[in-house]
């Protein structure tokens, strides 16, 4: 079912890419319109509710072993979750009007509207929360479906809920390979991953890397398989991946914070005065997330439910570096830059002299095909 979830999604990313902006637009109302259907039925069936001093003050962190003040912090690994993929956007930008806006914006807005829409579904399941050790005894670890069946009274009510859920999940799937596949593309273009020129390659008849696209749908095929070995290693990989790309946001960050954040001064999406404080604030949390990313969720510990990520991490860290001392150190020269000007100088609508710059810059749809 997995894989044929991955085809799904890899043929709507090949023969729908000119649809994808308005597949998007559909993800926004499907996500919005399943979020009031959730809430709405739940709240009208439900055969009893919850308090509100139950769902808004109510804390029992028994079932994790932990105790309970870290308890809560390895529960925000939900939520660090959903952070795990906006900055791939930037990998899209030869894709947008106006990217140095737009993009940005996009990354902001999808936070907020995740958070806003997550309380909204939560607090409804917490009204109508069934007995907790129901839901923590699912062999799956999926307690979602069950939730819904118990509310409704009834397998049919509950798997029409359910089936909003997958589609949202659609939706992400179809999204998260669109954007894995540009950023194998953007890092393939840099000569970031063995085989690059395969993978950067532009695909004349689709118009967007297909090369990059393969190379990422069998790669989250393989990793697949991984579950049917062990559900630790599995999870120590979604975990890693969020090690990772934190760390990816982070480095850039604390060396932008180390240059007095010259490099940003005269961007066109801009923080302000707020943008030291947001820095220091994300870097802080980048931090404390990769920590708790590396802990077992529940205690006591066993082989099986151990959490691998910081050996997975280790393993990443040390490939990337390797390979940058093999091929990275030698054939990565930055993006173009004037050479008469500070970086930091560099203001929106100034092009680029191809005389005084490393390079020349070419429009961006042949930048794309040539790489």
């Amino acid at each position: 079912m997995f894989w044929a979830v991955m085809l799904v999604c890899f043929l709507v990313n090949i023969f729908g890419a000119k649809y994808l902006d308005l597949i998007n637009k559909a993800c926004i109302y499907w996500t919005s319109g399943s979020v009031l259907i959730i809430l709405i039925t739940l709240l009208s069936m439900a055969p009893t509710k919850r308090s509100g001093a139950y769902v808004f003050a109510h804390y029992d962190a028994s079932a994790s072993g932990w105790p309970s003040g870290w308890a809560f912090f390895v529960g925000l690994l939900q939520a660090a979750y959903t952070l795990t993929g906006y900055g791939m956007v930037a990998a899209m930008c030869e894709e947008v009007q106006e990217p140095e806006r737009e993009v940005p914006k996009a990354m902001v807005i999808s936070v907020v509207a995740a958070g806003v829409t997550g309380v909204i579904f939560l607090v409804p399941i917490l009204f109508v929360l069934p007995d907790v050790p129901v839901l923590l005894a699912v062999a799956s670890g999926q307690p979602l479906g069950l939730l819904f069946k118990l509310v409704t009274g009834s397998a049919a009510g509950g798997f029409g809920l359910l089936f909003l859920i997958l589609g949202v999940l659609f939706f992400a799937g179809v999204g998260a390979l669109t954007a894995s596949s540009r950023c194998t593309y953007a890092f393939a273009r840099d000569g970031a991953i063995p085989g690059s020129r395969v993978w950067s390659r532009v695909d004349k008849r689709f118009d967007f890397p297909l090369w990059g696209l393969v190379l990422s749908t069998v790669i989250d095929c393989l990793l697949g398989l991984i579950y049917f070995g062990s559900t630790a290693a599995f999870n120590s990989f979604t975990g890693v991946a969020t090690i990772c790309l934190g760390t990816s946001y982070g480095i850039p960050i604390l060396i932008s914070l180390l240059r007095g954040r010259r490099m940003v001064k005269n961007s066109s999406f801009s923080l302000g005065r707020f943008g030291f404080a947001i820095n220091c604030l994300t870097i802080v949390w980048l931090l404390l997330a990769a920590v708790l990313f590396c802990m077992p969720v529940s205690l006591p510990v066993q082989p099986a439910t151990m959490n691998y990520a910081s050996v997975v991490f280790a393993g990443f860290a040390c490939i990337s570096v390797g390979w940058y001392f093999v091929r990275g150190r030698k054939s990565f020269t930055g993006p173009p830059v004037p050479k008469d000007l500070d970086p930091s100088e560099i203001v929106k609508g100034r092009p680029l002299d191809p005389e005084t710059s490393h390079a020349s810059v070419p429009d961006t749809k042949e930048r794309m095909k040539t790489g």
